[in-house]
C-alpha cells in the first residue's frame, strides 16, 4: 500500500487547542528551577531509603509496630492518655478564642465605627494596628517554643502545653477571624453602625449570621490541629499522649507506638467528622 493511501493525522482544530499551555510549561519548569537549588539545600535524598544497606534496618523498625500493643492495662493507661490529650487541645482551644474573640473585634475594620466616615480616625488607626501587631508576635512564636518557656516556668505537666496553644492559636484565630469578617458583605453591619447601634450589636446581628459557618468551620480545625500540637508538646513534657508516646520510643516499644498511633488517626477523623457536622448543621 502506498503512503499517499494512508489517512494523515487528524489535526486539533483551533476550538480544541489550550492557548494557555505555553505560559503553563515556563510557569512549571520556572518553579522547577526555583525548587533545584532548595531541594540541593535540604540534601533531599529519597532514593536512600531503597539503598540495599537500609533494608534491613527499615524493615527491622517497621516489623516492630507488629502487632500493635492490645492488653487491657495498656489499653486503659492509653484512654487516660488520650482524654488528657483532648482535654489540653480543649482548653487550649478555649482560651485561644478568649484572646482572639476581642482582639478580632478591635482590629476590624468592618466594625469601626471611625470608618464609616471613608477614612479612618489616627487614634482607631494605631489601636487596630497595635491589635494587629500583638497578633503577628503571638503567631510567629510556635507553640512548641512557647511550651519549652512554659515548662521552665509552670514544671512539667498539661498546664505548659494549654498556655502554648493558647498563645499561640489565639493568634491565628484572631488573624482568620479578621479577614474572614473583611472579606464578607459589610453592608448590613455599616448600616446598624449608622443607626446608632453599637460594635457588639452590629457583630451579632449583622456580621456573625452571614460568617457562623466558616468561622465555625475554621475553629473546628484549629481544635483538630490543636490536638495534633498536643501530642508533639508531650515530647518536650507538656502530658498526654505525647509524653507517652516518648516514653515507648525511648523503650523502642513498637507495639505501644502502633497502638497509640491508630488512637491519633481515630481522633483526627472524629475531629474531621464533627467539622462536617457542624457545616451541615450551620450552611
Amino acid at each position: 500500500m502506498s503512503s499517499a493511501a494512508l489517512p494523515s493525522p487528524a489535526r486539533p482544530s483551533p476550538a480544541q487547542r489550550d492557548p494557555a499551555w505555553p505560559a503553563r510549561v515556563g510557569w512549571l519548569l520556572f518553579a522547577l528551577v526555583l525548587l533545584w537549588p532548595a531541594l540541593v539545600a535540604t540534601e533531599f535524598k529519597p532514593w536512600v531509603l531503597w539503598a540495599p544497606e537500609n533494608a534491613e534496618p527499615t524493615w527491622r523498625f517497621l516489623s516492630a509496630f507488629v502487632p500493635p500493643a492490645h492488653d487491657a492495662e495498656f489499653l486503659a493507661l492509653v484512654a487516660r492518655e488520650t482524654w488528657r490529650t483532648v482535654a489540653i487541645a480543649t482548653a487550649g482551644i478555649t482560651l485561644a478564642l478568649v484572646i482572639a474573640v476581642p482582639m478580632t473585634l478591635l482590629s476590624t475594620r468592618t466594625l469601626s465605627i471611625s470608618a464609616l466616615s471613608g477614612r479612618m480616625a489616627r487614634g482607631p488607626f494605631w489601636a487596630r494596628q497595635g491589635v494587629r501587631w500583638a497578633l503577628i508576635l503571638l503567631r510567629s512564636v510556635p507553640e512548641l517554643v512557647w511550651a519549652l518557656v512554659f515548662v521552665r516556668v509552670v514544671g512539667l505537666g498539661p498546664t505548659s502545653g494549654v498556655l502554648a496553644i493558647a498563645l499561640t492559636y489565639g493568634g491565628m484565630l484572631g488573624k482568620v477571624y479578621g479577614e474572614i469578617l473583611e472579606s464578607g458583605d459589610d453592608h448590613a453591619s455599616a448600616t446598624l453602625l449608622r443607626q446608632g447601634s453599637s460594635r457588639l450589636q452590629a457583630f451579632f446581628y449583622a456580621v456573625l449570621p452571614g460568617n457562623a459557618a466558616e468561622l465555625t468551620s475554621y475553629t473546628v480545625y484549629r481544635w483538630e490541629c490543636a490536638i495534633r500540637s498536643s501530642v508533639v508538646l508531650g515530647f518536650v513534657g507538656a502530658g498526654g499522649l505525647g509524653q507517652m508516646m516518648d516514653t515507648s520510643m525511648k523503650m523502642f516499644a513498637g507495639g505501644e507506638v502502633a497502638t497509640m498511633l491508630l488512637v491519633f488517626i481515630a481522633l483526627v477523623a472524629l475531629a474531621d467528622r464533627a467539622s462536617a457536622f457542624l457545616r451541615r448543621s450551620l450552611g
